[in-house]
Formats: structure tokens, sequence, C-alpha cells
């Protein structure tokens, strides 16, 4: 549809249809609009997967590797078609947009919502995020770039205000979102946050650059609940608040546009961009749809995921194990079967099912091996749902929970089977006073057991009729995350007998503006740590090779929090480091969303991060394990070997403000400049062959704004195919103007045969020459040497060559 004739579409709208079609409907649908064939507009969270309009078990869903393990891909292609995956999930749910990428930077290893952000360097965020919102869009499906932007931490989200240089603005913060604009994503999100002294959804950043200089048409809508003003953020390129339908726009901004405040001009432009956004999706007139996507198998291309972002950080000739020479393989750790398939928050989904490492294991040596599991000492994982596999329905006895919604008199007013005893949205009826959750459990260890209570307001806990916990807990907090999917537990504790059922019975009664997200857990006591420990390292010692599975947990990484320290919770370290002292084909798997601190990793065979790595996780570590597919990952993010020793580290605002200090300098920028050496650098990554660079081709002079080519050689030098992902830096160490010592400017994969050499080229883009000048107001380039540098990490950098950027003439 043309910019004309969506023009006339809106010129048939009176300004009480323009205003209304500005605010949500619901919380995730738009208002349609019959004068002029608009349909409602469907969005869903992301990026991990399309979760659809309902938080409800039933309704399950694709579950995606998370978004750190994407950005460890360095693959455009696989990134694409992991989008397309998305795409096909949106429109099997009709879903219009898909709230994702999310293209904030991992400034802080702190960040609780690190897993779902790509990278710490803007030029790979960039290309894998405009990889997803063409894999997204190609299929008539929205992507959304969020969190617009410098929303890169957790900590009083909804109110800091971010203090960033306006050259790190630009060059780095801003460049993912430029990337996506280029790619042509149709929506933006803006975030609760502020920069430098004005909140997003008010931002002069939504106009320039985003709308006049990068020329974005699309949509900016913000994040759920961030407009929280009316005339100030109608007057900024702000064009949809979410959700709805209550709000500080509606009948307040309408006001606003009558009395003069705010022009009817800036109403026809939010109205357009709404419209245009509606006719790419094919909820305007008469829909010209993309063609399905085509029918992609998603166990199959998740499984393949897996070992896509898989990053093997340490390989003492451990790995991949040979079928043939295993006779027994221990496997260890809580996580081994409870993993962590994606991080906590806003964006999580309902999978099928999740494939864990135990179960992959098991599927891969079943009938060449024996496998024994040994869970360890306590991981420090808080108390889980209930659910179907320790729970009945005392009404049916169908595995899992009743839900019953009662009135102010006790009396059901409505009551259904759920699997789950995590109820963010149970149904709803008139008159509901209170929210019951009862499940009769059996355990199947004995001794004191803790359960919990989630919720707001009066929460009431029995166990077989004694009462663990009955109070009153008000709503503290305004983050919509905590309020409607996180809220806080509350725990009692009990003892019980081995095999004896106990009825659990809690009720939350409902309250205004306290949400109705309910939850109930229970968690058997927490073994010995020394026997659990014992043995664990018998088993290891009596196994022929052993994988510990550690990683963290839903209380030390998610959103609605940053993390307060990189160790492992529980006794996981001390696993790690006693189980390899007993066996030397000792294999670590982290499971981890972002950085964590391995104080063991020169003691273990290997070291393999397969970070949150959704349903397939299971099936895919196992294909790593024992060579069937090549651990494709190189890290994205820099990771030290302890938080004291991490150069860029605070979240923590003062009076209201958080300051970006280190300027240009974050991740492997800011380790280079302090000189500081960490665990592992920036774009390490090992794979199952040895590589060696044997030249480096540049062209001798470029010209500003012109991309060149850069060719480098390398040979196989191992025993089998594989892959490298080569990286080139540029550095300019006579600069007028600050610079990082040097920084990412491409990327390519390569593949040969043992003893072959290829030759991988990569194309460095214009910009990667470029700073932004802020007394110019403009882009500038610096004629003189630049020094280029190929290898594969940020510190592994054997090939060097200059070139000479001349004045354009």
């Amino acid at each position: 549809m043309t910019d004309e004739e969506i023009a006339r579409l809106v010129e048939k709208l009176g300004l009480v249809q323009k205003v209304r079609l500005l605010t949500g409907a619901t919380t995730w649908r738009t208002h349609p609009e019959q004068a002029v064939g608009l349909g409602e507009l469907v969005a869903s969270d992301g990026p991990a997967g399309v979760r659809g309009e309902a938080w409800d078990e039933r309704r399950t869903s694709a579950l995606l590797p998370s978004a750190s393990a994407l950005g460890a891909m360095w693959d455009e292609a696989m990134a694409e078609r992991l989008g397309g995956l998305l795409a096909q999930e949106a429109r099997r749910k009709g879903v219009h947009i898909v709230l994702a990428p999310t293209l904030n930077l991992h400034r802080s290893p702190l960040g609780g919502r690190h897993f779902e952000c790509l990278s710490e360097d803007p030029e790979l965020a960039g290309r894998t995020g405009a990889a997803l919102v063409r894999g997204i869009q190609a299929h008539g499906v929205a992507a959304t770039a969020k969190h617009y932007v410098a929303n890169d931490a957790e900590t009083d989200r909804l109110t800091v205000d971010v203090r960033v240089g306006e050259r790190a603005l630009r060059e780095v913060y801003l460049a993912p979102f430029e990337a996506a604009v280029e790619a042509g994503v149709w929506a933006v999100m803006s975030g609760y946050n502020g920069v430098n002294g004005s909140t997003m959804t008010a931002n002069p950043l939504l106009a320039e650059p985003l709308k006049g200089e990068w020329g974005f048409d699309g949509l900016v809508v913000s994040d759920w609940g961030a407009v929280r003003t009316t005339v100030e953020t109608a007057l900024a390129a702000q064009d949809l608040a979410m959700p709805g339908p209550e709000g500080v726009w509606g009948e307040r901004l309408q006001r606003a546009v009558e009395c003069g405040e705010v022009p009817v001009e800036a109403i026809d432009d939010k109205v357009a961009r709404l419209l245009r956004l509606a006719a790419r999706v094919g909820a305007l007139g008469e829909p010209e749809l993309a063609p399905p996507p085509v029918p992609v198998r998603p166990r199959r291309l998740l499984r393949e995921a897996v070992a896509a972002g898989s990053v093997l950080l340490r390989n003492e000739g451990v790995l991949p194990f040979s079928t043939a020479e295993l006779g027994t393989i221990a496997v260890i750790g809580v996580h081994a079967t409870q993993p962590r398939s994606q991080g906590g928050g806003s964006a999580g989904v309902f999978p099928t099912r999740v494939v864990t490492p135990l179960e992959g294991i098991r599927a891969k040596l079943r009938g060449r091996a024996r496998v024994v599991h040994v869970p360890g000492p306590s991981a420090g994982t808080e108390p889980l749902p209930l659910d179907t596999s320790r729970c009945v329905d005392p009404r049916t006895g169908d595995p899992g929970v009743l839900l019953r919604v009662l009135d102010a008199g006790g009396r059901e007013l409505y009551g259904e089977h759920r699997e789950s005893g995590r109820l963010l949205e149970p149904t709803l009826v008139p008159g509901a006073h209170t929210v019951e959750i009862s499940a009769l459990l059996r355990p199947d260890t004995g001794g004191e057991w803790t359960f919990g209570i989630g919720g707001f307001g009066t929460l009431r806990l029995t166990v077989d009729g004694h009462t663990l916990i009955d109070d009153d807990f008000p709503r503290l907090t305004d983050d919509p995350a905590v309020v409607h999917v996180a809220p806080p537990c509350h725990y009692g504790r009990t003892s019980l007998t081995r095999g004896h059922a106990v009825h659990v019975v809690a009720r939350r009664e409902l309250a205004p503006d306290t949400g109705r997200a309910t939850l109930v857990t229970a968690a058997p006591p927490a073994p010995d740590p020394a026997a659990a420990l014992a043995e664990a390292v018998a088993a290891a010692r009596d196994a022929d090779a052993v994988v510990v599975v550690v990683g963290t947990t839903e209380g030390s990484e998610s959103e609605g929090y940053d993390r307060t320290s990189l160790a492992l919770p529980g006794h996981q370290d001390a696993l790690v480091a006693a189980v390899a002292a007993a066996n030397p084909r000792t294999v670590a798997v982290v499971n981890a969303g972002g950085p964590v601190e391995l104080p063991w990793r020169e003691e273990t065979g290997a070291v393999l991060l397969t970070w949150f790595p959704g349903q397939e996780a299971g099936a895919g570590l196992a294909d790593v394990l024992f060579g069937e597919a090549e651990p494709g990952g190189r890290l994205p993010t820099t990771w030290g070997a302890r938080l004291g020793d991490v150069p860029v580290s605070r979240t923590l605002p003062e009076d209201g403000v958080l300051t970006y200090e280190e300027g240009l300098h974050i991740g492997h920028r800011a380790w280079l400049r302090s000189g500081g050496r960490p665990a592992y650098w920036f774009g390490h990554g090992l794979g199952y062959t040895t590589w060696e660079y044997e030249a480096l081709d540049v062209p001798r002079a470029t010209r500003p704004a012109e991309s060149f080519a850069v060719r480098v050689r390398l040979r196989n030098t191992g025993r089998r195919t594989g892959k490298e992902v080569v990286q080139v830096y540029l550095a300019r160490p006579e600069s007028q103007v600050e610079r990082p010592v040097r920084w990412l400017a491409g990327y390519a994969s390569v593949e040969c045969a043992p003893g072959e050499t290829v030759t991988a080229e990569v194309t460095v883009p214009g910009r990667a020459l470029r700073h932004w000048s802020p007394d110019e107001q403009g882009w500038r380039t610096e004629s003189g040497v630049y020094r280029v540098c190929a290898g594969r990490s940020a510190a592994d950098l054997p090939l060097g060559a200059d070139i000479h950027l001349e004045e354009r003439r």
C-alpha cells in the first residue's frame, strides 16, 4: 500500500477514531477500525519463542536457544532460519508482531537480561539482529527491534536515567538498531529507561536519528506500561502505547489535541504508521499476505541450533568422545535432569517438552554403554512449581493441580485441571475473590520439605491442614515482569514421610492493582553436601568419562533484577573440582545465559558452554559430545576469570543515574584498554580440528564510505573436516580521536577437509572506519593508515597488514 493510499485512509477518520487506535485494546491486541478496513493486530513476546496471547502451559511453543546462544553462532544464515521458525510459530498462533530481537548490549556481565541479548559488540549484535529481522519478516510477520536504547541492565529499569556520551551512543548502543532499520525492520520498541535526561517514550532519539536520519517508516511501540505521560510522549515520535485498554493517552490525548497542546499532524503520522504496519502484515483491507513459511521441522532445526551455538572453551583431547572407548559414562549434576532451557521473565514460553542432558546422552548410548546419573549436592535451585511429575489433581486424580476460583464466601465459581502450579493468568469470572491451587503431592523422599506461595495480597498456604503461610504481602513494585510474571514467593517448611501423600492448598485473595499471578512451589530437603559430593566422586572415579552439568538458576539470572555475583550458586564449583580431580576425562557443561566464574576451568578435560539451549538441549548436546556435530559457537562476549577483574561491571544507579563512564570501551574493548587478561576472549571457541593462518591479503588503499575485501588463507591442520570463524579487526594507533585499541570490523566462516587450504573473504563495510563527531554532528572518517588484523578471537590475531584510507576527492 502506498503512502498516498494510507494518507487517504487517515483522512477518513475523526479524531476520536484516530486516538482510539493509538492505545492497545487489550494486553496484546490493538483496536480494529471498520471505517478503513483495519483488523486487530496481535503481538507476542519473543525472542526465545512465540508464546501467543496467553500464559497457559497447555498452549505450547517451539523453544529456541537463548539470544546469547544465537549471538555465539556468528552465523547469519542460521539466525535467518531461526527467524523463519519464529514467523512460522507466529502464523500458527495468529500473531502479527513478534517482540524480538533484543538489540541491547552485554555492557556488564551482571545484566540480568544478558541471556536475551546477542553480544557485547555492536557489529556482531547488528548483523545477527538484522538476520533475525529478515527471517521473521520474509513471511509477513513483523519483527520488533527492542529496547530502544541503552536499556542494558535491570536495576531500577523503569526509572533509571542512563547518561552516555554522544560518540558511544552513536557508535556502540544505537548501531545495532541502525542495522535493524537498514534490514527493513517494521517495528521498534521504546524502553522504560531514560537516556540523557529524557525517558525513552518521550526521547528526541525517537525522531533523530531513528525516523529522520535513518528513514525508519515503521511503528514505534512502547514497552508495556512505558508511556506514563500524555503530552510529552504524544509530542515525541512515540506511536503506540501498550497495553490497553487503560492508559494515559485515550481521552486525555484527545483533549490535548482539541486544546492545541498536541498538533493533529502528530496524531496523523502515528496513525499512518500503524496502518502501514497493518498493511505489511495483512491486517488492512484485502490482505496481500506473504506466502506461508516453508514448513520447518522445529525439532531438527532446534537440535542443529544447539550445536551451532555451543562454545567449546577448552579441550585437552577429551572431546569428542568415542563410543567404542566408553563402557560407563557418569552424568553428574542437578542440571543434567533439570536444565535451564530458557531465561526467566516476560519472554518465557511453554515447550511441549525439553530433552534433558541425561536423556540426550542415554539416547545416544542406548545399547552401547552404561549411563550412570548422580545429582550431587545442591545447585542452589529455588523450589520449583508443582507439576505433573510430582502431583495429582485432588478432584480427578490426573497428574497436575486443581485450579478453583472462589467468591468472597468461599463458594466455587470456576474450576479446572491444570498442569502446573505456576498460573500467571488464572481464569477470572464475575464475583472472583480468591484464586486457589491445590494438589496431592506424594513425596519421593522424607524429611523437611520447603513449600512456597507467590503473589501479592493476602496469601495462605496449608499442607494437610497445617498452615505454613498466612499473611498479607503488599505490592512494592510497579515492574510488570514482577507483578504479572514472577511475583515473589514466601516459604514455609514442614516434615513429610516418604510415599505418604499430602494435600497442598494455596489461596491468594485478589485485590486491585496486584495482578493475579499465583505460584505454588515445593522442594524436598537438600541432600547432605558432603555425602552427595562423595557419591558424585565415586561415580566419576568408576566411569570411563564424566559429563558434569552446572549452571545458573532462576534466582540468579532472570529479567527484573541484575546479578550481584558471577559465581555458580550452591555447591557446583566444589562439585566440578572434585569430579575433575577424580577423573581427568571430565567435561564440564555450563548451562548459563551469560558469563559465570569457572575457577576449576584449568582442571577439567574440557569445558563446553551451551547457554540456555532451548527445547532440544540434551539432543544437541549429545551430538556435540559424541562428534556427530562440531561445536560451532564462538564467544559473543568476553568472560572474565573473576568479577573483580571485569573492567566494566557496574549496573547500580546513583541517585537514579547510571553513567556509562567507559564510553566506547565495553567488552573486549575495555579489556584491551585495561591491559587485563580474561578467562576467555570475545570470539574464542574451539572446534574439533586445528587451523593454521597462512596469509592475509588487504587492498593497499580504500576511500571513505567504501567497503573493501580482506582475504585470509588458512589450512586445516587437524584430522577431520571442520569450520572456522575468521575474524577481522581494525586498529588506528596514530588516531587523532579517541578509539578502541581495536574493534571488530567483519567475519566469515569457512569449512574444509583435513590438510586442505581455504580462503575466507571478509567484507569490511565502510562504516567500520568512521567515527561520530559531536562537534560537527555527523559521521567523519580520518584519513591515514589503519591496521587490519585477522585471526580467531579479539586477542589471537596472527596476521596483520596496513591499509591507507585516502581523503575523499
